[in-house]
């Protein structure tokens, strides 16, 4: 299984081409409307839509990272592709943005 992590700190995110192209592999209708402050707003059924509504392990995202590169990174990302054993249940941590797949395992608090 193949999983998109961010792989320093600032965040996970998408480049806005990176977003739009994704929407379209995945044939998710959307409108995209211009801000005013550089960046487009991207709505799908009205709702803005950002990368963080993306699961990790999505195919349509793990193909827009691989053939984009470093073209599919936002701002404050640098997107790597990690790939995993089939059947581990998996989690996303993190420190300050910088990501890393883990085993799911029991936590108390």
């Amino acid at each position: 299984m193949k999983i998109v992590i961010n792989s320093r700190h600032g965040g996970f995110d998408l480049s806005d081409a990176a977003l739009l192209k994704y929407l379209d592999l995945a044939g998710i209708e959307y409108v995209q409307e211009d801000s005013g402050y550089g960046w487009s707003n991207v709505k799908v059924h009205d709702v803005h839509f950002y990368a963080s509504d993306i699961a990790r392990d999505d195919t349509d995202l793990v193909t827009v990272v691989e053939e984009m590169g470093e073209q599919a990174y936002g701002s404050y990302s640098c997107l790597k592709v990690v790939e995993i054993p089939a059947g581990v249940e998996w989690q996303i941590d993190e420190y300050d943005g910088l990501e890393w797949v883990a085993e799911a395992h029991r936590t108390w608090c």
